[in-house]
């Protein structure tokens, strides 16, 4: 059952359907660059809920396939290259424009994707800039949650059926810092999108995402090395699974890239201190500024 919040930010949004499922969809209007916002696993597109009511300008978020609001199919495969295709298919409204990208944990890797097809001619887009917050995307340098190494083994399908909200919380918990700790409310929030249309369950099947990190780490690292646009980072170093030493291997591969260290913030600073992301990117969008 959804919370009283999160039944005001679906009713604030609208379902769109594209491939043949539905995708809950965020728009704000103004005026400068549209932002599109790209969330990270398990959550959704609420997790930018707070830092939309600070900017101006236009912006849009969605909810992933399988994520949040969106169709949660269960036959499914939750691939990043599908969540990639639907990030363009949103995306195809600001044809012509200069866009700024914004991703968050998995998304990163649905960022990476999208540069992978800039630099190869074919994403169809304008992308001009692209910030980056706390996703593990050299994967080997990160430290998955307990939930995480289960739900991607073997025994990943029974994890899913015995998940909870006690499991959840107690997980969920442990990726906040303790200067920003996870809140009841944002908990309750939180698990009532994920266990909405029993997305709970299948809670194995997006897991998938860890393994294509392995598997198309090539692409997407020389992806971030070569893009040519303006790529920023902004990272909570209080994040015990995207490491600073995750943060490290990035600037391995990208030297100059800007970053803006959050020194007492978590995996979700966009959560722990939606004001101080919100200062983050609307500096990308503005550079001038």
């Amino acid at each position: 059952m959804l919370t009283s919040r999160t039944r005001a930010w679906r009713d604030g949004g609208r379902l769109v359907e594209i491939g043949g499922h539905r995708i809950f969809l965020r728009e704000k209007d103004g005026g400068g660059p549209p932002l599109i916002f790209l969330h990270g696993y398990p959550s959704s597109s609420y997790d930018w809920s707070r830092v939309l009511e600070l900017l101006p300008g236009r912006a849009v978020c969605f909810d992933f396939l399988g994520f949040g609001l969106s169709d949660k199919p269960r036959d499914q495969v939750y691939s990043l290259h599908a969540q990639a295709d639907l990030a363009v298919e949103i995306a195809r409204r600001f044809v012509g424009e200069e866009l700024f990208l914004v991703a968050h944990d998995m998304g990163t890797s649905v960022a990476t994707e999208l540069l992978a097809r800039d630099l190869e001619g074919r994403l169809g887009l304008r992308l001009r800039g692209v910030l980056l917050l706390n996703g593990s995307m050299i994967l080997e340098r990160a430290n998955l949650t307990i939930s995480q190494k289960l739900l991607r083994g073997r025994l990943g399908p029974l994890v899913a059926l015995v998940s909870n909200r006690f499991i959840f919380r107690a997980q969920f918990a442990r990726i906040f810092s303790p200067q920003h700790p996870l809140t009841r409310e944002e908990c309750d929030d939180q698990w009532s999108l994920l266990e909405w249309n029993r997305g709970h369950r299948i809670l194995d099947r997006l897991t998938v995402y860890l393994h294509e990190r392995v598997r198309f780490a090539p692409r997407w690292h020389g992806a971030l090395r070569d893009w040519k646009g303006a790529l920023e980072l902004a990272w909570g170093m209080r994040d015990p699974v995207a490491t600073p030493a995750v943060l490290a291997g990035v600037l391995e591969l990208r030297p100059r890239a800007k970053v803006t260290k959050f020194d007492e913030l978590g995996h979700y600073p966009q959560v722990e201190d939606p004001a101080a992301i919100a200062t983050v990117v609307t500096r990308l969008r503005r550079p001038e500024g």
